[in-house]
C-alpha cells in the first residue's frame, strides 16, 4: 500500500532542484536526488536514491493555487480528535500555498535510506511557516508536535504532542499506548502526570 508524508508549506517560494541535489550530496553522501519531472527551476517531482540506485521517495511539488484544493484533507480530518487542533489546521489549510509529498519506497525501509528521506522532509519544513502530515498517523503544528489522533488502536511509545487551549499551545511528550494519555490528548488536555511547555498559538 502506498504511504506519504507530507509538508503542507504556507510560502509558495521553494528551493531549486540544483540546491536540494546539493544539500543532499553534502550533508549525506551515498544519496542523490536526480529531477523526474518539470524544469531545474520549476521541478514538479525528483527522486531521491542511493548511489546504487535504490529508490528510497519520490518527491512531489504541488503548488495550491485555491483553498478548495485542500478539499481531500479536510474531510480526513472531519470527526478527528481533538477538536481544537482540527479546528486549528482548518484555518492552517486556508493559507497553504505549496504541498510537498513524499511517496516512500523500497529503500525508506533501512534504517539509513528512512533516516535520509526523513532529513530532506525536515529540510524543507525548516524553511518556515510549514506544518508535516503522515498517514494514518496525523498533523503536526509548525512547532513539529503532533495535534490531531489517526493512528491505530494498537499504537504505543512516546510521542511528542501538543493542544491548543484558549490561543496557547501545550507541547509534551506522552505515550501513545497509555489510555490515560491518550483519553486526555482527545479531549484536548494535557495528562495529568506530565509537565507541558507552554508556547503562543
Amino acid at each position: 500500500m502506498s504511504y506519504y508524508t507530507r509538508v503542507m508549506s504556507t510560502d509558495e517560494e521553494f528551493p531549486p532542484f540544483d540546491e536540494l541535489a546539493l544539500w543532499v550530496r553534502s550533508e549525506h553522501p551515498g544519496y542523490k536526488l536526480t529531477l523526474e519531472d518539470g524544469e531545474e527551476e520549476e521541478w514538479e517531482s525528483l527522486l531521491l536514491l542511493s548511489d546504487d540506485d535504490v529508490e528510497v521517495a519520490l518527491l512531489e511539488r504541488i503548488p495550491v493555487f485555491q483553498p478548495d484544493e485542500m478539499e481531500e484533507f479536510l474531510e480526513e480530518i472531519e470527526g478527528c480528535k481533538p477538536e481544537t487542533g482540527v479546528a486549528w489546521l482548518k484555518e492552517y489549510f486556508a493559507k497553504v500555498q505549496t504541498i510537498y509529498a513524499f511517496h516512500h519506497l523500497i529503500g525508506a525501509e533501512t534504517e539509513e535510506g528512512g533516516n535520509v528521506l526523513h532529513a530532506l522532509r525536515a529540510h524543507l519544513w525548516e524553511r518556515g511557516d510549514s506544518i508535516i502530515q503522515a498517514d494514518n498517523e496525523g498533523y503536526t503544528n509548525e512547532e513539529g508536535f503532533h495535534i490531531i489522533w489517526q493512528f491505530s488502536d494498537s499504537v504505543s511509545g512516546p510521542w511528542n504532542m501538543g493542544v491548543l487551549q484558549d490561543g496557547t499551545w501545550y507541547h509534551f511528550k506522552m505515550d501513545l499506548g497509555d489510555p490515560d494519555h491518550r483519553a486526555a490528548f482527545l479531549r484536548g488536555e494535557v495528562p495529568d502526570d506530565l509537565s507541558a511547555v507552554r508556547v503562543a498559538g
